[in-house]
């Protein structure tokens, strides 16, 4: 991932001047400061991992100098300081300002990706605490679908960024984890006997995350609450299903669906 980070730095880079000796040691004296001037104490501060600077420095850039090509520079790399800083709500606040202040701009792949780790790095462990809580509600993971959509808006829009490659691999474990967590919803209401919960939320897996693993238990699972509710033919339909793309899933030995697995 650092990889990844580190080319559009490097390129924002071009525009510091040979050395960055003249920055104050308190970094408040910045009366009188050119844009300049701000950006390369910002950039010094960023490249040192002092981000509470750099924050203030491009901070400082856009309040004294909003317009011209180094707030627009800082209005992008703000973004990078508030996530690298712990402030992700930040940090997505800024990559939205930026993608929505410059559409167009050539590294506006970049706020998209960026946007997506503030919220893949901050609501990844979402799930799991979803998964081992005992009571699972109908939540949803906002964060987790957030970075799937900034995720998938890269990849869509900008398939040759240096950025896709990474995002892709992003979206394929999103998928999956959230359909691993819609299952764990499904389980849930299984246990308690609400089979049409069930089966409803096992058609959103199947009919949203088609090619995430957790589609077999999906099928497995709704054919179980079709049958335990009497619903003998829709549960065989569903098995049959089941069967024709897992041929090897231990749902069609399961207790709940005999004789029908033999007549699907």
């Amino acid at each position: 991932m650092r990889r990844a980070l580190l080319p559009l730095l490097f390129a924002a880079a071009l525009l510091l001047p040979a050395g960055c000796a003249w920055l104050p040691k308190g970094g408040d004296d910045t009366q009188g400061w050119s844009a300049r001037q701000f950006y390369n104490a910002a950039r010094q501060a960023l490249d040192e991992g002092d981000y509470e600077d750099a924050i203030k420095y491009y901070e400082g850039l856009e309040a004294r100098y909003p317009y011209g090509r180094y707030a627009q520079q800082a209005q992008l790399e703000i973004a990078y300081a508030y996530y690298k800083y712990g402030e992700p709500e930040s940090a997505v606040a800024a990559a939205d300002r930026f993608i929505q202040l410059h559409p167009d701009h050539p590294h506006v792949d970049y706020a998209y990706y960026l946007k997506g780790l503030a919220h893949f790095n901050t609501k990844r462990n979402i799930l799991d605490r979803f998964a081992g809580s005992p009571d699972l509600s109908d939540r949803d993971p906002q964060g987790v679908r957030a970075a799937f959509k900034a995720f998938k808006a890269l990849v869509t829009r900008y398939p040759d960024s240096r950025y896709a490659e990474d995002a892709r691999h992003r979206l394929n474990y999103l998928l999956n984890a959230l359909a691993r967590h819609d299952i764990r919803v499904a389980e849930y209401y299984f246990r308690r006997g609400a089979y049409v919960a069930v089966v409803n939320r096992c058609k959103y897996v199947i009919e949203n995350y088609q090619r995430a693993a957790a589609v077999e238990d999906a099928l497995g699972l709704m054919a179980r609450a079709y049958r335990r509710m009497g619903l003998d033919r829709l549960a065989a339909d569903t098995l049959r299903v089941l069967k024709k793309n897992f041929p090897t899933s231990p749902y069609l030995g399961h207790k709940d669906l005999r004789g029908l697995a033999a007549a699907s």
